[in-house]
C-alpha cells in the first residue's frame, strides 16, 4: 500500500445566527493604512451600534495587529488566511473607509457562500466610497452578487431601511430608474459617424499599450483579451522597467526644454528644497523625463493609446507620473521629437493615457479620442475618481478628483490655470509634480466602460461642469487633496445614491463639449461606435439622443 500524506479536510464552521462577520480590505502600503485606521474604527463601531439596535452582533473576522496598529487586511495572503476562519455560509459585511487593494479580499470573496454587504463611509477625508466602487466593480466582473450602501454618519433612515433589509433578506434594493438601454437609433449624421468609426476601428485595429497591469488590487481594471480583441484593440505588454531604462537615457537638456515650455505656458511650480516634503526642481525634470520616454516608447510600439500603473515598483525609484499623464492627454504640451529628430510625435493631438493603467479608461479614452477628433472637438479627456460630494445651492455637486491624468486644457486658464504641487510622501515617496487647478464651466460628456455577466459594458451620460465659490472650491479640496486638480460635476437625473449604486468603478470618464447640442451630439455619436463594436450601452439619466 502506497504511503501519502493526505491533508485533512477543514472542519466546516458554523454560521452563528443573527452574526454578520466584518473584515476591511486595506492599502499594501502600510502608511495610508494607519492613517485611516481612527476613522475606519469610527465607522465600525457605528456598523455595530446598527446591527446591535436590531438584534444582530457584528464580529470582527481578524484583530487589531498590536504591530501595525491596524485591522485592515493588508495583502492577499492575509486575506486568505482571515477567510479560513470566516464561517462559508456566514453574512459578511466588507467596510471600507479607506483606498483598498480589492484582490486582499476578493479571492475569500469568490468562493463564499453566504450574502455579502460592501458599506463606505461618505466623506471626503478617506476614500472608502473610491475603494467601494473599486470592490463593487471587481464583484460585478466575476459575477459575484453582493449588497452595497453607504452613508454619511450611519444615523440616517435610507441607511438604516438598507440595513433592515439586508438582515432579513440577504440583499438590498436600489432604485435604477436613471438607466435604459440605448434605444435604436434613428439615422442621423452622430450615428453615421459613430458606424463608420466603429468599422475603422475593427478593420484598421489599434494598439493599447500597458505598463504593467493590475495597478492598487483594481481586478475591475483590468479587460480580458477576448473582450478587448474584438472591438479592434490590442494590448502591448510593457515593462515599467522598460521606461525607467529609457528615463536614464534621456538627456538633461531637453527635461530642462520642458520645463521651459511649460512655464512660458503660464505654468506655476510650488518649489521648495526638502526631497522629502517638498517639490524640487529635480522632481519636475525627472517627470520631465518620463514624459518625454513615454512618447518616445509609444513611438517605438506604434501605440494608439497607453496606460501607466506607477503606484508599484516606480513610486520607490522615481517621481510621479502625474505631470506626464495630463501633459500626453493634452493637445497643446511640450513637443518631443522622434529618435531621429526628424518629426514631432503627435504634434498637436493627444496621446490618450489611461491613468493607473486602467484597462476600462483605455478603451474608452481611445473611442472619445476618435469621436470627439472627427467632430472637430478638442479630443482631450480623462478620468477622475468619484471621491465625494454635497449639495450645494440645491443641487448636488460630486467632487471629481485624480492624480494625474487631467489635461490642462480641463483647467479654467488652461496652463496658467495651473499649479505644481507636491504629491502627499505618504503615497509618493519620491515627490512629483500634480496639475493643480479647477475645471472649468462646461457641459461634459460622462461614461464608464465595465465588465458584466462576461461581456463588456458601458453606463454614458450627460453632466456639466460648474464653477462654484472660491471659498467652497477651497473646502471642498481641503476636505480631500487639495494638490490634486478638481472639477465640481453635477450629473444630469442621475442622483448621489442612484450614482453610487449602479457604478462599477471608481474612475469615471469625462470630455468637454462647447455647448450643450454639440455634447448630446457627441454623446450621440459615441453611444452609436460603441454599440457598433458589440458592447451594451445603457443611457444614465437625462439624455437627448
Amino acid at each position: 500500500m502506497s504511503s501519502y500524506t493526505i491533508p485533512a479536510p477543514r472542519p466546516q464552521l458554523a454560521a452563528p445566527p443573527k452574526t454578520a462577520y466584518l473584515i476591511s480590505s486595506g492599502d499594501l502600503r502600510e502608511g495610508p493604512n494607519r492613517s485611516g485606521w481612527p476613522i475606519q474604527q469610527r465607522m465600525e463601531n457605528a456598523l455595530g451600534d446598527v446591527f446591535a439596535g436590531m438584534g444582530w452582533t457584528v464580529q470582527r473576522a481578524n484583530p487589531v495587529d498590536p504591530e501595525t496598529g491596524h485591522g485592515f487586511i493588508s495583502s492577499q495572503r492575509m486575506g486568505l488566511e482571515v477567510f479560513k476562519d470566516i464561517p462559508a455560509d456566514a453574512p459578511i459585511i466588507v467596510a471600507e473607509a479607506v483606498w483598498q487593494y480589492s484582490h486582499h479580499v476578493l479571492a475569500g470573496l469568490r468562493t463564499h457562500r453566504g450574502p455579502i454587504l460592501t458599506v463606505a463611509n461618505f466623506e471626503g477625508d478617506a476614500p472608502g466610497l473610491v475603494g467601494l466602487l473599486g470592490l463593487n466593480g471587481g464583484l460585478t466582473k466575476m459575477g459575484k452578487p453582493y449588497s452595497t450602501i453607504w452613508s454619511v454618519d450611519f444615523t440616517d433612515e435610507w441607511f438604516l431601511a438598507g440595513i433592515r433589509e439586508w438582515t432579513e433578506s440577504g440583499t438590498i434594493t436600489h432604485d435604477a430608474s436613471h438607466v435604459r438601454p440605448l434605444p435604436e437609433l434613428p439615422e442621423s449624421d452622430e450615428r453615421r459617424l459613430g458606424v463608420a468609426l466603429a468599422e475603422q476601428l475593427r478593420t484598421d485595429k489599434a494598439i493599447f499599450g500597458v505598463f504593467d497591469e493590475g495597478c492598487m488590487g483594481m481586478y475591475n481594471a483590468i479587460i480580458d483579451d477576448e473582450l478587448m480583441n474584438p472591438l479592434g484593440i490590442f494590448k502591448e505588454r510593457l515593462s515599467q522597467s522598460g521606461l525607467w531604462a529609457e528615463m536614464l537615457r534621456t538627456p538633461d537638456t531637453e527635461a530642462e526644454a520642458v520645463l521651459a515650455w511649460l512655464e512660458n505656458a503660464g505654468m506655476t511650480f510650488r518649489f521648495g528644497t526638502d526631497e522629502g516634503t517638498e517639490l524640487t526642481r529635480n522632481q519636475v525634470l525627472q517627470q520631465a523625463k518620463m514624459y518625454i520616454s513615454l512618447l518616445r516608447i509609444s513611438d517605438d510600439f506604434g501605440l494608439d493609446a497607453v496606460g501607466i500603473q506607477y503606484q508599484q515598483g516606480l513610486k520607490d525609484i522615481c517621481p510621479a507620473s502625474d505631470l506626464a499623464e495630463g501633459l500626453l492627454n493634452n493637445a497643446e504640451r511640450p513637443p518631443v521629437t522622434s529618435r531621429d529628430g526628424s518629426r514631432v510625435l503627435w504634434d498637436g493631438q493627444p496621446l490618450p493615457l489611461a491613468n493607473e493603467a486602467d484597462e476600462g479608461v483605455g478603451i474608452d479614452a481611445l473611442v472619445t479620442n476618435r469621436v470627439w477628433t472627427a467632430m472637430g472637438l478638442d479630443p482631450a479627456n480623462t478620468l477622475h475618481d468619484i471621491r465625494w460630494g454635497e449639495d450645494y445651492d440645491g443641487r448636488f455637486v460630486w467632487v471629481f478628483e485624480i492624480s494625474g491624468s487631467v489635461p490642462p486644457s480641463h483647467l479654467a486658464g488652461g496652463y496658467s490655470g495651473a499649479e505644481g504641487w507636491r504629491q502627499n510622501p505618504m503615497y509618493f515617496p519620491l515627490g512629483g509634480s500634480t496639475i493643480r487647478g479647477v475645471s472649468k464651466a462646461g457641459e461634459i460628456v460622462w461614461s464608464r466602460v465595465y465588465i458584466q455577466d462576461g461581456a463588456l459594458h458601458l453606463d454614458i451620460g450627460r453632466g456639466s461642469a460648474i464653477d462654484l465659490p472660491i471659498e467652497e472650491t477651497e473646502r471642498r479640496w481641503n476636505a480631500t487633496n487639495p494638490e490634486w486638480p478638481i472639477m465640481h460635476a453635477v450629473l444630469h437625473g442621475v442622483s448621489r445614491d442612484q450614482l453610487m449604486a449602479r457604478h462599477k468603478a471608481n474612475h469615471v470618464q469625462v470630455a468637454y463639449a462647447p455647448d450643450a447640442g454639440t455634447a448630446d451630439k457627441a454623446l450621440t455619436a459615441k453611444a452609436a461606435m460603441f454599440a457598433e463594436l458589440g458592447v451594451t450601452v445603457h443611457i444614465a439619466g437625462n439624455v437627448s439622443l
